[in-house]
């Protein structure tokens, strides 16, 4: 008799044991390569978190993040992918083009759920927007040049010579750089380049364009951005409108900017996620992006940089700083 109660409590044990080890194996880690820290990258990172927090998944509950970060670095960006590979990580978020490379390079079977890439087809990422194919899916933030352009004439309209600051060996950049150059040529405006290889050189990428351009935009180019306050600096000076890619730059200083809102595009990617984690296929699922675009503008820098904003600017302006 007591030998089988002794039995009763062992099995007891044993299957408490192995409910806990249950729990634990359900416990999903999410590692998290970013290229670089600057506003628009962690508003998408911050939206892709708070978007799986809604769908139930919640950081030291039943998910576990590994955020890691590249600071510009390649090779950083290399040996982060390769260590999520090396940990069995059940999905990898990559936010921006070069870190989302090194993920795609480290492996071809854990899911990855990219964000911030400009052009994903072009960086070798997946094979098409509609169909990806392999592990990776994701958002996109390909750039409304077009429109952009538009509103650079609206508020310049004698604009003749538009300075591009940006590093030509991001991909996403040098595909902005071909649409701007496109659309720039329909609307008589040359295009004058300014190349960076480190945040180090942007200041002195910005001084070059002073005396040669009308204004200055900045694509959503990591390197470029992550060094904004130095072109803001320039501009100011030289009283050269400045303008970005990204909402999230019209507060450090650009005079305005139409784009996509990087926290929303975080939490469609995160939406993105959730789904692959209840058993959807990467391969299968298209390249999403944005539709709706937020125009920011900011009275200030435009006075501090020689230029007016029209009314009409003004009025339709999503946020007016």
């Amino acid at each position: 008799m007591k030998a089988a109660r002794t039995m009763l409590c062992l099995g007891i044990l044993i299957g408490f044991a192995a409910v806990g080890w249950a729990a634990e194996e359900r416990k999903i880690t999410i590692g998290i390569s970013q290229i670089v820290e600057h506003p628009a990258l962690d508003a998408a990172r911050q939206g892709f978190i708070d978007s799986l927090k809604d769908a139930g998944y919640v950081d030291g509950q039943n998910m576990t993040f590994d955020v890691q970060i590249a600071q510009g670095n390649m090779a950083t960006a290399n040996s982060i992918a390769k260590a999520f590979v090396g940990k069995s990580v059940d999905l990898i978020h990559s936010i921006a083009t070069p870190t989302s490379q090194a993920c795609a390079n480290a492996t071809q079977t854990i899911p990855i759920v990219i964000s911030s890439v400009t052009d994903p087809v072009g960086a070798g990422l997946v094979k098409s927007l509609d169909q990806p194919g392999g592990n990776v899916t994701g958002t996109t933030d390909r750039s409304p040049v077009d429109r952009q352009m538009e509103l650079m004439r609206e508020i310049q309209p004698k604009i003749r010579k538009l300075g591009f600051i940006y590093n030509a060996g991001e991909d996403n950049s040098v595909s902005s750089l071909k649409q701007l150059q496109a659309e720039a040529a329909k609307q008589g405006v040359e295009v004058v380049e300014a190349t960076v290889s480190s945040s180090s050189g942007v200041l002195m990428a910005a001084r070059s364009l002073v005396g040669r351009v009308d204004a200055i935009h900045i694509p959503t180019d990591n390197t470029v951005v992550s060094a904004f306050e130095a072109v803001v600096k320039v501009c100011e000076e030289s009283r050269i409108p400045l303008y970005a890619a990204d909402i999230d730059s019209v507060p450090r200083g650009a005079v305005a900017a139409l784009a996509i809102d990087y926290y929303r595009l975080g939490r469609q990617s995160g939406e993105m996620a959730a789904r692959i984690l209840k058993g959807a296929q990467p391969g299968t699922m298209p390249i999403e992006t944005l539709k709706d675009l937020k125009l920011v503008v900011n009275p200030k820098a435009a006075m501090k940089m020689g230029v007016t904003l029209p009314e009409a600017v003004l009025k339709r302006a999503d946020k007016t700083l």
